[in-house]
């Protein structure tokens, strides 16, 4: 015997062995079901008589062959369950244990790197909004430190000074207005007339526009439920329909005789 024949390992003779046998039986089984088939092919077309029970007979005969053929087909060949068997059939399912494993590590080595980046970015985040955090919070410091505390006093001060300053504001606009309106819209006879407190001076003599839109101006703010204004004889009818051409004023829609002052401040 060579040195090559004695150091082959004898799970391989066996399992050589086992194959050898295993060619073996399925060359058996082969072999029966090309008897089978022959059988079958035997029997060929017969002419069938008219007797029911040697048609039954055949049918019979064919179902039993074709469930044997059947029951071969699907018989799977005994295999003896020797050492050296059992070692072959552990080499290939470590092999492909192995290698499935050798699978599952590579994803999970893909998944923590994926991992990885994902949390430096978080990481990176985090850090940004703590930062963002405390410079918000050094903004609120120097605001709150420099917060001054109003008192009531103090409020209702600021608040009647802006008050009389809008006053003092609304008499020099109402200056400037008369102002305007005596030099640019006269009288017929030329003279700036007066306001009067006599109510029968007021029915015989005209007024200004300024007067005019002095007497509507008041009536709406002093009666803004009625604000209409009845028209006399003081009042110059071109200077009326000046006020209502322009839509400065309206006519009242059930008494043509009042008119008001538009809305402008709503």
């Amino acid at each position: 015997m060579s040195e090559n024949q004695q150091h082959i390992d004898p799970d391989v003779i066996a399992a050589k062995d086992t194959e050898e046998e295993l060619i073996k039986q399925c060359e058996e089984m082969w072999k029966d079901v090309e008897e089978c088939q022959n059988k079958l092919s035997l029997i060929g077309p017969e002419t069938l008589t008219n007797s029911n029970a040697q048609l039954s007979l055949l049918i019979m005969q064919v179902k039993c062959l074709t469930a044997e053929l059947g029951q071969w087909n699907k018989r799977k060949p005994e295999i003896p369950l020797t050492e050296g068997v059992l070692l072959t059939l552990g080499k290939e399912e470590f092999q492909k244990l192995r290698y499935d494993l050798e699978m599952v590590r590579s994803i999970v080595q893909s998944e923590n790197e994926k991992l990885k980046e994902d949390l430096a970015r978080e990481q990176q985040w985090l850090d940004e909004q703590q930062q963002i955090l405390e410079t918000l919070n050094v903004l609120h410091s120097d605001l709150k430190n420099r917060v001054v505390t109003f008192t009531e006093s103090r409020i209702f001060n600021e608040l009647k000074a802006k008050i009389l300053s809008i006053k003092e504001f609304k008499e020099k606009l109402l200056l400037a207005l008369g102002d305007f309106l005596e030099d640019h819209f006269p009288l017929p006879d030329g003279n700036t007339q007066k306001k009067r407190k006599n109510i029968q001076e007021l029915n015989t003599q005209l007024i200004t526009l300024n007067e005019m839109l002095e007497m509507l101006i008041n009536r709406m703010f002093d009666v803004p439920h009625d604000p209409y204004v009845k028209i006399n004889e003081s009042f110059w009818p071109p200077y009326i329909e000046l006020l209502l051409r322009y839509g400065i004023a309206l006519r009242h829609p059930e008494d043509p005789s009042r008119i008001r002052l538009e809305a402008f401040h709503q």
